[in-house]
């Protein structure tokens, strides 16, 4: 399992509209794709404007396989619907360890 975090800046008085509407846009149409397994938002309770998601993908050639056309067709929705009320801050790829029974 490959798990892809994203962190974003978000005015806060936005934020839930945010989660809303990554909800009905990205993780419907992730939701699409051969290989994705879930999708969580973490929020800070100390800080408002921060909002974290943690895309959960079978293996990393299914999550890398999804067309750069498609995901900026799915971006273009978003960033139409929020306008410019967030900042992508942080984006990384983790795996995770299974280890052996013994």
């Amino acid at each position: 399992m490959v798990i892809e975090l994203l962190k974003f800046q978000v005015e806060p008085n936005r934020r839930e509209s945010f989660i809303q509407q990554d909800a009905e846009i990205w993780t419907t149409a992730l939701a699409k794709y051969p290989g994705f397994l879930s999708k969580e938002v973490w929020i800070n309770p100390h800080n408002l404007s921060e909002v974290i998601f943690i895309i959960r993908w079978a293996t990393r050639e299914q999550w890398q396989a999804i067309s750069e056309a498609d995901l900026a067709v799915i971006d273009s929705k978003f960033a139409q619907a929020l306008g410019d009320t967030y900042q992508l801050i942080e984006s990384a790829e983790y795996q995770v360890r299974k280890f052996p029974h013994t």
